[in-house]
């Protein structure tokens, strides 16, 4: 009974909160809007987190999703478009998608940004088509609460990843399973 509850209670919550955080996929971002989404998102990332900052000046490349919306209920997805950002240029677009199954419900709003480390990370992303997080080179995700111990001395990884602005009701973050596509804006 009470676990009947429980997801009335979150059937209620989702569909009284979707509408104001799942955006309208019809009405896709423009390379403009991307292109400062992107740049803001980095900044405030770089502000709250210095020891991004520090992997910034030293990547080879770095990929920044600002607005990625996951939603589910035993089935669950979640979409975002962002760009890869090359010597303090943008050098393309790319989407993230991810399916899953299992016990979820809930809705949810966040970004995150990818530190490409290597030149073999980033000819592996350029030579595939689409990549699927955890299933090829390793990416560390990076507890933002333990980043201050990261410099470039002890960075040893292909590629880091941050997450940011986490907003919405659901339970977990994780990057298993995710897939990374080169798009056209």
């Amino acid at each position: 009974m009470r676990s009947l509850r429980l997801m009335a209670i979150l059937l209620v919550v989702v569909w009284a909160v979707g509408p104001f955080i799942i955006p309208n996929l019809a009405q896709a971002a423009t390379a403009g809007e991307i292109n400062r989404d992107v740049r803001s998102a980095l900044q405030n990332l770089y502000a709250k987190t210095p020891s991004a900052q520090v992997l910034g000046e030293k990547a080879k490349a770095i990929l920044v999703f600002p607005n990625i919306t996951k939603a589910g209920f035993i089935v669950g997805g979640q979409y975002g478009e962002g760009a890869m950002i090359r010597n303090g240029k943008i050098a393309g677009y790319y989407n993230t998608v991810a399916a899953s199954y299992g016990l979820q419900a809930g809705i949810q709003k966040y970004g995150y940004a990818l530190f490409l480390m290597t030149d073999s990370m980033l000819k592996y992303l350029n030579r595939s088509d689409g990549w699927e997080l955890g299933v090829g080179p390793s990416v560390v995700v990076v507890d933002v609460g333990k980043a201050g111990g990261i410099s470039t001395t002890t960075a040893q990884s292909d590629a880091y990843a941050f997450f940011f602005d986490q907003k919405g009701l659901m339970a977990g973050l994780g990057l298993q399973g995710t897939k990374i596509t080169k798009i056209q804006k």
